[in-house]
């Protein structure tokens, strides 16, 4: 477990390192493999990187993940206050994607 949250951290600094003028970091599915308390860690990492890059105008920053737990750790930075769920719904016997707006607050 610590190898992979280890390699994230790296793959992190890397993507800091050389993209510092990148207005997009996104990441996909980054807490998979890891156990809550490095999933929550590497979500603290997240948070220095979004103070440090909070001055950038155009930064943003995605996340792909299935993990709600992550989700809610993020938000516990202040600078989220809500994601985008994403899922499937069926209508007339055609399946359709809905995006659908949720606070982070829900989680309180």
């Amino acid at each position: 477990m610590r190898q992979v949250l280890a390699c994230l951290v790296i793959r992190l600094a890397l993507a800091e390192s050389f993209c510092i003028n990148c207005g997009i970091l996104a990441l996909d599915e980054p807490s998979t493999n890891l156990d809550t308390a490095n999933a929550e860690a590497f979500a603290s990492a997240l948070h220095e990187v979004i103070e440090h890059r909070k001055q950038q105008k155009n930064f943003q920053l995605v996340v792909i993940t299935h993990d709600e737990k992550f989700v809610k750790s993020l938000g516990a930075s202040g600078y989220c206050n809500h994601y985008y769920r994403v899922s499937k719904q069926t209508t007339g016997g055609e399946i359709h994607s809905a995006i659908e707006q949720v606070a982070i607050s829900q989680f309180d």
